[in-house]
């Protein structure tokens, strides 16, 4: 039997680039209040306006179409503004998580090709540019070090390092008709961003998106989710994911919603900020919102809020529950999605009834397609397991430099997620399972090879295998199975402090236990299913 569901379809319209939007809404909605925030409020000419300063300096800076610049940096305005800046010189966007450490930005750069990183000196106690140059990998590409913050731009590193002033100022020389030009340039179907996703052999992959899949699979998730003119959107979710970018930034543009941008998450700033700026809607993952109830949030007049979100994780229903009932938030919607299906593949709508909301990721995106296959590629009788594929505008171009990859992904059209869901007769979608042995911290994606694969560098560890398990707050974190060298004797307390430095903080193994050796197949995998049984 044929189990497939497809939603209707809609288009963004004639603007089909993020720059064109940009402009379009500074011409049609210039009094509109683009940004809020305890950074200060600009309204969509205002955006527009600084949006171009920074085209005009990628210009003048020598950034050309097509040219890849990493975004290393938390939220904020200067953020955004960078961002579209960058999109408008015809730049191809980068965004790397602040998550990551030297080594591993340095990686995604090299990878890229990235001719600029825009980054700040310090976030958190850490350099960033020292990180890189400390990092030890090869960056022959990069040319531009541009800080966000407002650092003076002076460090010894062997590229340009420049101020914010310093990078804007050599743009005032550019005509703004030389920017429109070079806006008007940039092709719909050109490569918007790269946003890198760890496989499971470890090895990151570039995911590229173009500009008008970017729009139209944003205009349906905004519709879906009911966006609105005039909402209030705390921007809490990293604009490094696509859940920030995209599911937040551009869904904005799109809407004319007013982004609020938060750096870093906390409990008290968040409901802080929920009641001085009235804010309407909310998106993060589960523990957001087991952290906002967690907080005595009573003293806190949380009454604008209309909308919630998440997804990412296991929702239990009780929590959708006490986001409507503690938090008062009357709509809650889940979705389901990856890097490469441009980060939606369902969305269930926000009216509907708790247990769906928690139970099911919905319905597929409209204007796309979903099957449920078995292992030799079939369609699977309703209700009945199989890996969930997707094809529509919701499927990458492909992985960038490795069409080996691109072509095991997408067959026929069919983006091959490596998850294991259901579809039942309503067309609704479960996720039940994981190929791949991929766990999700908080909403973090965290792959076990990655993660093996920096481990085996520490000096005693022979052998070692991740997995995922359970724990209440982050619904997953990871647990390293470890062979020790021959005759010592390691602390999993010192295996745990050494992997800090090396790694995201969401991939450090929570739990590390020793074994003499680990069980493999006759190939010669481990056995991974048996590591994950009770003793």
């Amino acid at each position: 039997m044929d189990r497939r569901h497809s939603g209707g379809s809609s288009t963004v319209g004639p603007v089909t680039t993020i720059p064109a939007l940009v402009a379009e809404r500074a011409r049609r909605y210039p009094d509109a209040v683009a940004m809020a925030g305890p950074a200060g409020r600009l309204t969509f000419a205002e955006l527009a306006e600084e949006v171009a300063a920074v085209t005009r300096a990628a210009m003048a800076s020598g950034l050309e179409v097509g040219d890849r610049v990493g975004i290393w940096a938390p939220n904020s305005v200067r953020w955004v503004v960078t961002a579209l800046g960058m999109l408008g010189a015809g730049a191809t966007l980068v965004p790397i998580s602040t998550r990551l450490r030297g080594a591993e930005a340095a990686d995604v750069l090299a990878r890229s090709h990235a001719k600029a990183v825009c980054t700040v000196q310090e976030f958190l106690g850490r350099d960033y540019p020292g990180m890189l140059a400390e990092s030890g990998v090869p960056l022959p590409d990069l040319e531009h070090l541009i800080l966000l913050d407002d650092a003076r731009g002076e460090g010894d590193t062997t590229w340009d390092i420049s101020s914010w002033a310093g990078f804007l100022a050599p743009g005032t020389v550019i005509a703004p008709q030389s920017a429109t030009e070079r806006i008007a340039e940039i092709e719909p179907d050109a490569v918007s961003d790269i946003l890198f996703t760890s496989g499971t052999t470890g090895a990151p992959k570039g995911v590229l998106a173009t500009h008008r899949q970017s729009l139209e699979v944003f205009a349906q998730w905004a519709d879906a989710v009911t966006l609105r003119p005039r909402d209030r959107y705390l921007l809490v979710n990293p604009f490094s994911h696509t859940f920030g970018y995209k599911a937040g930034i551009l869904a904005c543009l799109l809407k004319t919603a007013t982004m609020v941008p938060m750096e870093r998450f906390d409990t008290a700033t968040a409901l802080k900020l929920i009641e001085t700026e009235r804010i309407t809607v909310l998106a993060g993952p589960p523990t957001l919102f087991t952290d906002l109830l967690a907080t005595d949030h009573d003293n806190y007049m949380l009454g604008s809020l209309r909308l919630a979100g998440t997804g990412g994780a296991t929702i239990p229903t009780e929590l959708v529950r006490r986001i409507r009932d503690e938090l008062r938030v009357p709509f809650v919607f889940t979705a389901y999605g990856l890097t490469e299906s441009i980060g939606v593949v369902s969305i269930c709508p926000p009216d509907s009834p708790a247990e769906l909301v928690a139970g099911t990721v919905g319905k597929p995106l409209a204007g796309s397609e979903v099957r449920i296959l078995d292992r030799d590629g079939k369609d699977v009788e309703t209700g009945e397991p199989g890996e969930i594929a997707v094809r529509g505008p919701n499927v990458m171009l492909g992985y960038l430099d490795d069409p080996e990859a691109t072509a095991a992904a997408i067959d026929d059209g069919f983006l091959h997620t490596g998850d294991i869901g259901t579809l039942d007769h309503d067309g609704y979608l479960r996720v039940t399972d994981r190929l791949k042995d991929m766990f999700i911290v908080g909403g973090f994606n965290a792959y076990p090879a990655e993660i093996e694969r920096i481990l085996l560098q520490h000096p005693d560890i022979r052998d070692v295998a991740v997995i995922g398990i359970p724990d209440e707050r982050l619904g997953e974190v990871g647990r390293a199975v470890v062979v020790a060298a021959d005759g010592v004797t390691l602390d999993p307390a010192a295996v745990i402090n050494w992997s800090r430095s090396r790694l995201a903080s969401y991939k450090v193994p929570r739990e590390v236990v020793f074994v003499d050796d680990l069980p493999r197949n006759t190939g010669g995998k481990v056995l991974k299913a048996r590591l994950r049984e009770p003793n």
